[in-house]
């Protein structure tokens, strides 16, 4: 039987802690083999009938990474007219994607039609081939953490524009795209709080007991 000890708990909620939603990247190059290390690392995690819905594309080539730069610009820009005043003024300001820093860029999907599983605890909650997924990258994110890599999520983007860019099948559901790279600098509070965005509040707040 396999025991973990007070030692590696600590550091383990450590890791946690440390793991940050990185958008300013050092230049310096991955290893050649990281981000395909971090997806089998990835792909330990659980998944609804053990389906193993998830589907990653390293994107490599320049001009399908540019044209993802240019959705997410688009986008950013479409998503500060949503706001005025002073929160515009701090929208605009945030950095919200390292994507034209970081060395390593991947898109995450879901396919959503695999007979992978054989339907198994999908008929009531189909959105668990989703769910499992996000499982897979939040491993993933630990594992880089704890090799120093920085991942970062970049949600504003257009879903249908990354199936095109990509080219990808029909049945993939868009979860991610993830900048992967060297942070240029390490924090244990989130870049939204440090920028007055938002708070993390304490964890009593969302809990009850029926």
């Amino acid at each position: 039987m396999v025991s973990f000890d007070e030692p590696f708990r600590r550091q383990l909620r450590e890791l946690f802690v440390w793991r940050r939603d990185v958008r300013r990247f050092r230049p310096d190059p991955l290893p050649s083999d990281a981000i395909e290390r971090l997806i089998e690392i990835a792909c330990l995690s659980p998944s609804v009938g053990l389906s193993q819905p998830w589907r990653f594309v390293i994107v490599e080539d320049k001009a399908r990474r540019r044209a993802v730069i240019e959705n997410f610009k688009a986008c950013n820009a479409d998503a500060l007219q949503s706001y005025s005043g002073e929160r515009a003024a701090r929208y605009a300001a945030l950095k919200l994607s390292g994507l034209e820093e970081a060395p390593g860029h991947l898109a995450v999907f879901a396919e959503t039609t695999g007979n992978v599983g054989h339907g198994l605890g999908r008929a009531t909650m189909p959105e668990t081939v989703e769910y499992s997924v996000v499982a897979a990258v939040c491993s993933m994110w630990l594992a880089a953490r704890a090799e120093g890599i920085g991942v970062g999520w970049v949600s504003i983007l257009n879903p249908a524009s990354i199936h095109e860019i990509l080219v990808v099948p029909e049945s993939w559901k868009f979860i991610g795209y993830f900048c992967v790279g060297y942070p240029e600098a390490e924090f244990d509070r989130p870049e939204l709080e440090q920028a007055d965005w938002e708070y993390r509040r304490a964890s009593n707040e969302f809990a009850i007991r029926r």
